[in-house]
């Protein structure tokens, strides 16, 4: 029988048990964890819906393997609806509820805190940038983080007293890839070009700075992740479908005793590293 009323979704514990849901929740299988969450409550996909915040027919996109889940925040929608008990959040790859509560690091819980968006996180970012000893960025354009005057963290870096090597992962303006992006955020493809070539510029006259060792690559696949890496730390977002990456909800995470995230991530970001190409000769990035 579905559950009654609009608060969140309960699974019998016997559930969470179950080797094919925990295979499910370790491969991120949302739509598969809501088809199990169906057939063990009752639950219409419009409970679903009211349980997890979500749209109805979004639901109906996720269960159906429409539309794959890559959002932390829906993620955390999602176990919070069908209250998910900690280890299954974990399968995840969630912080254990208590600590998501809290925004706080609790154990070795490797997600610290949990940003609403860029916003949020922007005094904490400028600290990492004017100390850390390494940046990764990994961005689409990077215009809005490093390569305007008034960026974020631009001005962290360069007034900083020490120095400091930066690697960033820039889309490639080339690829079929800047187009599709263009297209998902409603701009068109010679503007969004054009915004990533002034950024390779603008990130070129930071060749010459004293403090700063720039190294600049790009990527040619579809950007999903976000990354901004100062030294173990890692700040976490994504690239939605119709949004840019600084209204995104921001992951803190930090490297953890057997910690699956922070260790994916950043070898994530050295796989994409190793296979980006250096831009143009005279650009930044080929310094090495």
């Amino acid at each position: 029988m579905e559950n009654a009323g609009y608060g969140p979704v309960e699974l019998p514990a016997s559930a969470w048990r179950r080797g094919d849901l925990r295979a499910a929740l370790a491969a991120r299988d949302v739509g598969a964890v809501l088809r199990f969450a169906q057939q063990y409550t009752g639950a219409s996909q419009a409970r679903l819906a009211v349980a997890t915040g979500l749209g109805q027919g979004r639901m109906n996109e996720i269960i159906n393997g429409k539309r794959t889940v890559t959002r932390l925040d829906v993620f955390e929608r999602i176990a919070d609806g069908l209250t998910m008990p900690d280890d299954a959040r974990a399968l995840l790859g969630l912080a254990a509820r208590r600590a998501a509560e809290s925004g706080t690091l609790t154990g070795h819980a490797e997600i610290a805190r949990v940003f609403t968006d860029q916003a949020e996180a922007a005094r904490e970012l400028r600290q990492q940038a004017g100390t850390a000893a390494q940046a990764d960025i990994l961005a689409v354009r990077a215009l809005g983080l490093l390569a305007l005057n008034d960026s974020l963290l631009r001005g962290p870096l360069t007034n900083r007293p020490t120095p400091v090597t930066v690697r960033a992962l820039l889309l490639n303006p080339d690829a079929p890839a800047a187009a599709v992006r263009a297209e998902e955020i409603a701009e068109s493809a010679e503007a969004f070009i054009a915004g990533i070539r002034l950024s390779l510029a603008r990130l070129a006259e930071l060749d010459a700075h004293p403090r700063i060792r720039l190294h600049v690559r790009l990527y040619d696949e579809l950007p999903t992740w976000r990354m901004l890496r100062f030294d173990g730390t890692l700040y976490l977002s994504a690239f939605g479908t119709s949004y840019e990456g600084h209204r995104s909800a921001v992951y803190k995470l930090t490297a953890a005793a057997n910690g699956v995230l922070h260790t994916g991530f950043r070898r994530q970001f050295d796989d994409m590293w190793r296979r980006s190409r250096r831009p143009g000769e005279g650009m930044a990035g080929d310094r090495g």
